[in-house]
Parts: structure tokens; C-alpha cells; sequence
């Protein structure tokens, strides 16, 4: 009798919580539906620049699923491919063969030299296509995926953990009546929005400095530009992170609320991080893409990490960053009207 008391009580307490009931029953639906279309996304074919290659062989690749552009000879290889947005240039001049890899994906470079080899083996009557040279515009022959992944990872855990920690902060200074003795004073809502974030946003940028320094210099993680380029961009993303991870703790009334937020807002970012390629994805999903503030910081440590671009190159991210800092802070303002009493 007892244990069905229990049971009934817990069953009336999870039906009172709507948030619960959707989080146990409509967010893995969302995830799933949002991992189908991603998983299923059609692949994205090579695009393959050709000099001094014959019509037959460029036929012969297009029917292995490339897309072949021809260019006249003497062309600048490394211009074109940047300004095409090539995956591949190759050039033949006589016996010699030279290959020019974009390599941002290395898993599709090595599928592209693959296609290419077995193309030149055919038309060369099978003979050894080891006087094709290969050379790459990012990394070389052996980076692997976990090159191009690891500055996403640095973001994404940047983002992440500042997310959280000032997410339950905020929501720990509701719980035990500190915010609402705040806002009995004569203190302005956007005073204590700015008091908040550059209170745990100085602590979100020793976390940045640490994380950032752990990966490049105790991992290893590839690095061909700046440290401090690196460290502005993970300062941003801190910066997203805190300011939306505040305005998500108005809206929980517990630890346990503030959580459930994570497999709604954190987990669908991860897609769009740049591990999955968004060319690939249908093109709602592309849309959505650019709702996600993380996708923009992921792609600017990458060109710079990866790529060894500046802070310049990737001003259009940084912009789009700030934008959504500045957002998210309008917003908290906002959010602190409802928990004023006077």
C-alpha cells in the first residue's frame, strides 16, 4: 500500500511537470527526427580541376561521381582552387602529374586521390601512377579527421561547460532569494545583467586561456594560426555562452529544469559544428544552420587553427557572434522584468 502511494505520488508530480514530460517524451523524438535528416543527407560530390588532361579522362571521372572544371594551362593552382572552391587541382604536363589537395576533409581528399589514381591507372595501360605528385593546400598527408575536429571541440567545450556553470549560477542566486533582494534595490536590470557577466565571464576567460593552452601545447592539437587569434574567438563564444545560459536560468526553476535544457539547445549545436558537412544537409537544414551560434565560432577556429587564417578572415563570424552576445544580453534584460516585485 505504501509503495503504491509512492508510486502515485511520483507519477502526479511528473504530470504536474510539463517540462519533464516533454523532455522524457518529445525531445528524443526531436533529436532523432533532426539525426535522420542529418545522417541521410546526400553526399556531396568532388569538384576536380583539370589542366592538360584529356576529354576521355574527364569524362571517365565524371561518371565516377566527380565534378570536373577545366582551366588553361599555366594557371595559378593554389588561386583557383581557393577562388572555385575546389577539392582537387591536377595538372599534367607529359609523364608528369602533379595533384593539388584542398584537404580541409582529409577522409574526402584520400577518396578523390583514389578516384584519381584509378582513372590514370586505366588510361595509362596499368602502369605505376607513382610519378604523380601530391601536394596539399591545408595539412598534408597525414592529417587525419581529428586535425580538422579538434579546434571544434575546443569551441564546443568552451561553450559548453561556461553554459552551464552560469546557467546553474544564476539560477543558485534565484533559489536562495539573492536576485530578488537585488532587485528591491534602486539597481537597474541591465546593471545587474553587466554585473553578472563580467563576474563569471572573468572566470569563463581564465577557463578559455586553460582549455586553449591544455589542447595546443599538452595535446598537440594542430595550430598554424595565432594563439591569441584562437583565444578572441573562444572569448567569444564564452561570451555567447554565458549570456544565454543566464537567460535560460530565468526560465528553470531548478537545478534539475536548467539541465534539461542541454538536449534542447547544446546537443542539436553539436550537429552543426562542422563534424557533419552542411553542403551535404537538405537546405531547411542549412537554414537552421545559421540559428546556431556555435557553427560560427566552430567555423572561425577552424580557418584559423586549421587554415592559419587571421582575425580578418573570419570577421563575418565574429560579427555574427557579438550579435548574438548582444541578443541574448537584450534578452536577460528582458527576462529580470518578471522577477522584479516592485
Amino acid at each position: 500500500m505504501r509503495i503504491r502511494a509512492l508510486i502515485k505520488r511520483i507519477a502526479l508530480q511528473l504530470f504536474r511537470d510539463k517540462r519533464t514530460l516533454a523532455l522524457l517524451f518529445v525531445a528524443p523524438l526531436l533529436i532523432l527526427t533532426l539525426m535522420h535528416f542529418l545522417f541521410t543527407s546526400n553526399e556531396v560530390d568532388s569538384t576536380l580541376g583539370v589542366e592538360g588532361v584529356s576529354n576521355e579522362m574527364m569524362e571517365q571521372w565524371k561518371s565516377n561521381g566527380l565534378d570536373v572544371v577545366s582551366f588553361p594551362k599555366n594557371s595559378d593552382v593554389m588561386k583557383s582552387i581557393l577562388e572555385h572552391d575546389l577539392d582537387g587541382y591536377l595538372v599534367v604536363k607529359g609523364p608528369s602529374m602533379t595533384l593539388t589537395l584542398e584537404n580541409t576533409d582529409p577522409s574526402s581528399s584520400k577518396g578523390l586521390l583514389a578516384k584519381v589514381q584509378q582513372t590514370l591507372v586505366g588510361y595509362l595501360n596499368g602502369e605505376n601512377t607513382s610519378e604523380l605528385k601530391t601536394n596539399f593546400v591545408y595539412g598534408s598527408e597525414e592529417t587525419t579527421f581529428f586535425d580538422v575536429l579538434s579546434p571544434i571541440l575546443v569551441g564546443f567545450f568552451v561553450f559548453f561547460f561556461v553554459f552551464l556553470i552560469s546557467g546553474i549560477g544564476l539560477l543558485r542566486e534565484r533559489m536562495t532569494g539573492t536576485l530578488e533582494k537585488l532587485l528591491s534595490t534602486p539597481i537597474q536590470r541591465w546593471e545587474i545583467v553587466l554585473g553578472y557577466l563580467i563576474g563569471y565571464g572573468l572566470f569563463a576567460i581564465i577557463q578559455t586561456i586553460i582549455v586553449v593552452t591544455y589542447s595546443v601545447n599538452v595535446l598537440d592539437m594542430i595550430l598554424v594560426g595565432s594563439f591569441w587569434h584562437v583565444l578572441v574567438v573562444n572569448v567569444l563564444i564564452a561570451l555567447v555562452a554565458l549570456s544565454l545560459g543566464i537567460l535560460l536560468s530565468s526560465f528553470a526553476s531548478s537545478e534539475f529544469q536548467m539541465i534539461q535544457f542541454i538536449p534542447l539547445v547544446i546537443v542539436p549545436q553539436v550537429f552543426f559544428t562542422g563534424i557533419i558537412p552542411v553542403d551535404g544537409m537538405p537546405e531547411w537544414l542549412q537554414g537552421l544552420s545559421k540559428l546556431m551560434p556555435i557553427s560560427y565560432g566552430a567555423d572561425a577556429l577552424k580557418s584559423i587553427m586549421y587554415k592559419g587564417y587571421g582575425l580578418g578572415d573570419v570577421i563575418s563570424n565574429l560579427l555574427v557572434l557579438i550579435g548574438f552576445a548582444i541578443l541574448f544580453i537584450l534578452l536577460n534584460i528582458v527576462a529580470l522584468k518578471k522577477h522584479r516585485k516592485n
